[in-house]
């Protein structure tokens, strides 16, 4: 549960609207929704960023972007962020099996070599202090162009901020994907 009473808070008039028609797509408002919307302008921003990163790229597929934010989800400890990519990676298509192994990926065969190099520069990223090596940097350039290396720094950075967000207010998870591991594997 949010730290902070999301309900009955009087919400700008201009976001009434956006509110209402998120609230009949979706049944209903998630936390994260009600706390951003306190927010307006901050809000607005964050879902214009994402509908910029969520767009087709062929490089950075759809599930390459939901596995990107499920693991940088994982690391901030965000169980909202959590429940609501891994389900999201389902919907792609990711294979459950694949979604369970996702904390130990370097290790496992069902990932790709590019799904690695992403991972491990999204875990990279999302861990303070550390700064990519030589290494990981030459694998990055040797699989992604220099846009897409834009493009996936964005998305690490996206959901650093959303599950910082979340994890920060105690937005609770929805309940949308379970995996072996519940919520939050146990890496």
């Amino acid at each position: 549960m949010s730290i902070i009473d999301t309900n009955g808070y009087s919400y700008a008039w201009y976001m009434r609207p956006l509110l209402a028609l998120m609230s009949r797509r979706r049944s209903g408002l998630s936390e994260p929704v009600r706390l951003w919307a306190r927010q307006p302008m901050a809000f607005l921003g964050f879902l214009l960023m994402n509908l910029a990163l969520d767009h087709r790229n062929p490089s950075l597929s759809k599930t390459l972007r939901a596995l990107v934010r499920t693991r940088v989800s994982q690391l901030n400890g965000c169980r909202f962020c959590i429940d609501l990519n891994a389900a999201h990676a389902l919907d792609c298509g990711l294979s459950r099996e694949k979604l369970e192994a996702l904390a130990w990926f370097s290790d496992s065969s069902l990932y790709s070599d590019a799904e690695k190099v992403a991972l491990a520069y999204a875990e990279t990223v999302t861990t303070i202090g550390n700064v990519a090596d030589a290494s990981l940097i030459e694998q990055l350039r040797h699989t992604f162009d220099d846009d897409d290396i834009v493009a996936l720094t964005a998305l690490i950075a996206h959901q650093n901020m959303s599950a910082k967000f979340n994890a920060a207010l105690g937005a609770s998870p929805q309940g949308l994907c379970m995996t072996h591991y519940g919520y939050f594997p146990s890496d």
